[in-house]
């Protein structure tokens, strides 16, 4: 069974997929139709199924794995597959690794890592906070995606997100003496923890209810207060926690309720945006020639990348 990055124009290809996405859709004639993203731990591709029957909305539903055939198409300088029929796999039909795309660094060295990083703050307030949410939210902290399909989109990308920016933070700590490092890494840990509750799932990831309602920003504001009320500390830790949290998008724009006003809460915001944007970046890259130009990303306003030559 072909794998997504091996499809070529003019395929017809019998072969397993996840259904990632769907979206409902009617024709000039009145007819419906599911506009699909498919996908393996390769890649994805967008599907359609024309001439949608009632058992079509039960197969092609999110998070099914199914055995699909179709055709591949070119259409507007992008493969797409039009799906001919599909039926869906039974559990012991399914080999999971197929369809997860993995971190490219393996959990158990970035478990030790970020343990590193935990056992290295040295402010008594903030490394029994980061240790308390850390171990609260752990099981989920070491598998779950940092997104749903922007950033770090795949098994282990929380974590390694968070790590990544540690390395950042580390460095540029040795840089910026004044800034605090314990706050700093504290920070980072717990900016995006709270997508353990925004998001569910556990091959394709969703929006949970709270995600939808609250977001990841409060959620972990919230639990901040909690847990600093339930360990009893009285300093201002918990409070410039918070704020980090609330400002780490860095823009009202992006989803910040507050600008950051502390420097480790402008750097927090800065390593965040570098980390995020260059894996956006890398992924773009990734079905691009040397000498071509990216699609339009939306993660930078639409503008195209030139991958060099050299």
């Amino acid at each position: 069974m072909k794998m997504v990055n091996e499809f070529v124009e003019g395929d017809r290809v019998n072969t397993q997929l996840l259904v990632a996405s769907r979206l409902k859709g009617v024709t000039n004639n009145g007819l419906s139709y599911l506009n699909l993203e498919l996908r393996d731990s390769s890649g994805s591709i967008n599907a359609k199924k024309w001439e949608v029957t009632p058992e079509d909305e039960q197969l092609f539903v999110p998070g099914n794995i199914i055995n699909v055939i179709g055709e591949v198409i070119m259409y507007k300088s992008s493969l797409q597959m039009k799906v001919l029929s599909a039926s869906i796999l039974k559990d012991d039909e399914i080999d999971a690794s197929r369809f997860m795309k993995i971190s490219p660094i393996k959990q158990e060295e970035l478990i030790e890592r970020l343990n590193k990083y935990i056992n290295g703050i040295r402010n008594k307030d903030c490394q029994v906070l980061v240790r308390s949410l850390v171990k609260k939210f752990q099981d989920r902290i070491y598998v779950y995606p940092a997104a749903v399909s922007i950033h770090h989109d795949y098994r282990y990308g929380l974590l390694t997100h968070i790590v990544s920016m540690c390395d950042i933070a580390h460095f540029l700590c040795g840089m910026y003496h004044d800034v605090n490092e314990d706050l700093l890494i504290s920070g980072v840990i717990l900016h995006d923890i709270g997508k353990t509750i925004e998001l569910e799932g556990s091959l394709v990831y969703q929006y949970s209810l709270e995600g939808k309602l609250i977001g990841h920003i409060s959620i972990m504001v919230s639990e901040i207060r909690q847990m600093a009320e339930t360990l009893g500390i009285k300093s201002e830790v918990p409070l410039l926690l918070e704020h980090m949290v609330l400002s780490h998008h860095g823009q009202y724009d992006f989803g910040s309720p507050v600008l950051p006003m502390t420097q480790e809460a402008l750097l927090l915001s800065l390593i965040d945006a570098l980390d995020s944007k260059m894996v956006c970046l890398n992924k773009a890259y990734e079905n691009v020639s040397c000498g071509e130009f990216t699609q339009k990303l939306f993660s930078f306003d639409g503008r195209v990348f030139y991958k060099p030559k050299i």
